[in-house]
């Protein structure tokens, strides 16, 4: 039998034979058991959850012979009529050929006509998001005053891209997707029905790659029913669906774990000589290492695993990855899915992407360097106070900038410099307040989430210190970052740092950028107007600064070598 002929076989043909929907029966039901039937219906939801079906069992309850009935009696001759498509008043039209203005000015010019041979005139628009802006609005004057006798029902997969004055005229029911469990049922009970033997595993296997469609779960149960001469097992359905054995996904799953690339690449080889394809491939892993991830965090669960036949190992090699690991390696495998779509090389691809998680499957540095919790607290204390003391210490030194130089009158060059050595020049705010809402600014800010993005796949470390910023203004090829914290300040304007984070800001905005760093409090400062919009980190007066001569090194300087050691602390001219 073939795909459609099973399909139809099985399609529900009576409100009590639909899977999956019963909210939206019932409330079906209960509209023509009162006699509250709407003129126009939005059936909403993924493909393969009975739209359509919904819309045909619909049209022959308000028209049954026998009715109108909350459960059509399927055997008199308008049941079998519309069930055939015989009833010329039950009108299905496909939108996504039948989409300009034109077809629905047909409509629009019969619907004033009363049916012939039944109650009602039922059109069923099924892609009803295809059809043109001006059959919108063709459609739009048809149901604002519809006639009593016709009803209209829009299918659609995508009710974003109906105008809001055609959604606002229906009654809208969304369609949810199958239940693994209420998919499995009925396919148990289709392969019952028609002679064919299966295995729980396989049937849950099919049910969990159709995605929730019934449609689908049915396709395949058919294909693989063809392919293992009506015997369906796992293997049968893993081997035509063009899935990955629970074997492979181990070995390639070892392969990444120990960062072993030259045992993994022969593996690829293997599959796409045994007719796997890549992006089938791709999305397998993904499954594979979400099922990992979730057995990992939640493993007294019900975590759904149809997919792994042996549980013990699939536990074992959860247990091998840090929950970070598996999230990081199911990022990367979404990212290369997405450019998989338009690849020229698929395989060559594919193969980028698990030499990418081998060299990002590392071990956890805490676990490597063997230290517990305790210790890693005990060394957020030490920075946290460390920062404290560096803030306290360059306070002091500001503050003692005009004492030494009392006495003085003559005023040399004020020198700025970091605690890191980096020498940094004075930041002029005004005009960054000027462009705060200029055209520069707002592009910036909406290219800087992806900006952050990049500088994380590059070096997470740095990533790490840009967290604390946010782009406040650009303007002249310059970026302005506030920062809460010097510290982070601080790591975000190291050399390399920083060359990272401009390289990426060219990249994305296709234009050399600057990054110009303010602490957060004196830009609020600058906008609230208090200050004269001129900033420095940390400013010296020449009697401040250490002499080349061999000088006794102010106090607070030598506090700081104590702290960082000489090489870390380095004043400039």
């Amino acid at each position: 039998m073939s795909h459609i002929a099973l399909y139809r076989s099985w399609r529900p043909q009576m409100f009590k034979d639909m899977v999956g929907q019963q909210h939206i029966i019932q409330t079906l039901q209960n509209a023509i058991r009162e006699q509250r039937v709407s003129h126009a219906y939005l059936f909403n939801g993924p493909r393969g959850t009975g739209k359509t079906t919904t819309a045909k069992v619909l049209a022959k309850a308000v028209n049954c012979e026998h009715g109108p009935a909350i459960e059509p009696c399927n055997e008199c001759a308008t049941c079998i009529g519309i069930t055939e498509g015989h009833i010329m008043d039950v009108v299905e039209i496909d939108a996504a050929s039948n989409r300009g203005i034109d077809e629905i000015r047909d409509i629009r010019d019969k619907v004033r006509y009363a049916p012939t041979e039944v109650r009602y005139k039922v059109y069923i628009i099924d892609e009803v998001h295809m059809l043109t802006a001006e059959a919108f609005n063709a459609l739009l004057k048809t149901l604002e005053e519809p006639p009593a006798h016709v009803i209209f029902i829009l299918a659609t997969t995508e009710p974003h891209k109906l105008p809001a004055t055609i959604i606002s005229r229906c009654q809208r029911f969304d369609f949810r997707q199958v239940s693994t469990a209420e998919q499995v049922a009925r396919l148990d009970e289709i392969c019952r029905e028609e002679g064919i033997a299966a295995t729980e595993e396989a049937l849950s296997y099919i049910a969990r790659l159709s995605e929730g469609g019934m449609r689908d779960a049915i396709s395949l149960l058919e294909q693989t029913a063809a392919f293992s001469n009506r015997n369906i097992t796992l293997e049968a359905a893993v081997d035509v669906t063009g899935g990955i054995a629970a074997e492979q996904f181990y070995k390639l799953a070892e392969a990444i774990q120990a960062k072993n690339a030259a045992e993994m690449l022969p593996l690829v080889e293997q599959l796409m000589l045994a007719g796997k394809s890549p992006d089938k491939c791709m999305e397998n892993l993904i499954y594979y290492f979400r099922d990992l991830l979730v057995l990992k965090l939640a493993p007294g669960g019900q975590a759904a695993t149809e997919r792994i036949v042996d549980i013990d190992r699939f536990q074992a090699m959860a247990s091998a990855y840090t929950p970070e690991e598996l999230f990081r390696m199911i990022e990367i495998l979404n990212h290369y899915q997405n450019e998989l779509k338009t690849a020229a090389q698929p395989q060559t691809l594919l193969e980028v992407a698990l030499l990418k998680l081998c060299s990002t499957s590392v071990p956890n540095a805490q676990q490597s360097a063997g230290i517990s919790s305790d210790e890693v607290g005990s060394l957020r204390q030490q920075i946290q106070l460390l920062e404290s003391q560096v803030s306290k210490l360059m306070k002091q030194g500001v503050a003692a900038a005009p004492a030494a130089s009392q006495g003085n009158d003559r005023q040399a060059p004020r020198k700025s410099f970091t605690a890191s050595g980096i020498n940094r020049p004075k930041v002029k705010l005004d005009r960054y307040v000027a462009a705060l809402q200029g055209q520069e600014t707002q592009a910036a800010r909406m290219k800087w989430g992806e900006i952050m993005a990049r500088v994380k796949e590059r070096k997470v470390t740095v990533q790490a210190w840009l967290k604390d910023s946010e782009l406040v203004s650009a303007t002249d090829g310059q970026l302005l970052l506030t920062f809460k914290n010097e510290m982070h300040r601080e790591m975000t304007e190291r050399p390399s740092h920083r060359e990272i984070i401009e390289q990426v800001s060219a990249e994305v905005m296709n234009q050399p950028y600057q990054i110009v760093t303010v602490m957060l409090k004196d830009w609020q400062a600058a906008l609230e107007g208090k200050q004269d919009n001129s900033i420095e980190s940390l400013e010296l007066e020449p009697e401040n600064i250490p002499m080349q001569g061999g000088d006794k090194q102010p106090e607070w300087i030598e506090e700081a070598v104590k702290l960082f050691g000489e090489e870390l602390v380095v004043v400039k001219e």
